[in-house]
């Protein structure tokens, strides 16, 4: 066995839904006829068996089960996957193992199986605590339920907990997103993710935008007093969108947004693997159709798009991941994950800093507050210029 090496995220991806919310672009298929468990895990789990060559030697430090709602599998069937990717692949003493969750799939006693599987995180969709607002999310469940599956949540054993939120919604005023934000700091969970409501191509919403959506200046009235209520009930805001208190940063997202390499395996899945010698960066995709990615396996065509990233691609992609951070870069990190000196983008960055769009923090090189709330606008003006 070679000696492990860096470490490697694994994303799981379970495309089934009670339904699909209108403003969903994530590859996410409403249940009609039942779900084939029984057949996915051995989809799954072929799929992994096609990636020995990537994950010889290296140690699984993450794995996130997303979807879709992965809540939606019995226990039995999240077992029977955990097992086999064990078989398979080197987990640290302490790989964290986080599954998504909706409130309307689970209850206590589905919980408690859950948490006996190794699973050892969970990540609950909430968007809102105000029924009226879930009613025109198109969410399943509502408030009570969203409340009750916390508390069972923590009951079964889970103590590293994320609740996701939205703001911006349909309607919705600054006071409104401020006591959404209220509510959800007393469930008492120790990550918090807080999330734009926004309008994806493809997408119901998209197509016909619901009535009375915040602008500009309205979002940033609802972002700003949200950010407040958070950092004063203890979460540190550690990533845009992301607030965690008791050392419950999110592992596996942490290493996305450092540019780290993950390997991305179900229906529509995405991976990324970054080589040294030569260096070269490689993306992959999985078939989207959940059936089309099952029969494709069980004829052994794994179903897998890959291709190489150039090199002002992948500038952009840790530019976009690494300033998401608080802590931001510093330029070994850069030099590493993307193969280029720093000084590719040294003028950009000293026309950012002069606009006061990034900061310095001894090594570190991170977006300031201005830089964060117009992030989309920063990474264009650091890509480097294109050779004539």
């Amino acid at each position: 066995m070679l000696e492990p090496v860096r470490p490697l995220g694994l994303y799981i991806h379970i495309p089934w839904c009670l339904s699909k919310c209108p403003y969903c672009d994530f590859n996410s298929h409403a249940v009609s006829d039942g779900i084939p468990e029984a057949r996915y895990v051995d989809a799954l789990l072929e799929d992994l068996d096609g990636e020995r060559e990537a994950v010889s030697g290296r140690i699984i430090s993450s794995i996130f089960l997303g979807g879709g709602t992965p809540s939606l599998f019995s226990a039995a069937a999240l077992e029977r996957l955990l097992t086999g990717i064990r078989s398979r692949c080197i987990l640290s003493a302490d790989t964290e193992i986080t599954l998504e969750a909706n409130p309307a799939s689970v209850d206590a006693g589905h919980l408690r199986e859950i948490r006996a599987t190794g699973i050892n995180r969970l990540s609950i969709g909430i968007q809102s605590l105000d029924d009226e607002a879930l009613k025109k999310l198109g969410r399943v469940h509502t408030a009570e339920q969203a409340c009750n599956t916390v508390a069972a949540a923590r009951d079964a054993g889970f103590d590293n907990l994320n609740i996701d939120f939205m703001y911006g919604l349909p309607g919705q005023s600054p006071e409104q997103a401020v006591a959404d934000v209220e509510a959800g700091i007393a469930l008492q969970s120790t990550h918090f993710s807080h999330y734009q409501l926004t309008l994806e191509p493809g997408t119901p919403f998209f197509r016909s935008p619901p009535p009375d959506l915040a602008d500009g200046e309205r979002l940033h009235a609802m972002e700003t007093p949200c950010q407040e209520k958070l950092d004063t009930a203890g979460f540190q805001h550690y990533e845009i969108s992301a607030y965690q208190r008791d050392n419950k940063a999110c592992a596996h997202n942490l290493n996305y947004w450092r540019y780290g390499d993950y390997l991305g395996i179900g229906a529509g899945a995405h991976g990324k693997l970054n080589t040294q010698s030569p260096w070269k960066i490689v993306r992959s995709i999985r078939h989207r159709s959940p059936q089309r990615y099952m029969d494709g396996l069980e004829n052994g065509n794994f179903s897998t798009r890959d291709w190489q990233l150039t090199t002002d691609e992948a500038i952009s992609e840790f530019l976009l991941n690494a300033l998401r951070l608080r802590d931001g870069f510093d330029a070994e990190t850069f030099q590493s994950t993307t193969g280029c000196q720093l000084s590719a983008i040294a003028p950009a960055l000293q026309s950012a800093r002069e606009q006061g769009l990034l900061e310095e923090h001894g090594k570190q090189i991170c977006a300031s507050k201005l830089g964060w709330r117009f992030l989309d606008e920063l990474i264009t003006r650091l890509m480097p210029e294109p050779e004539s």
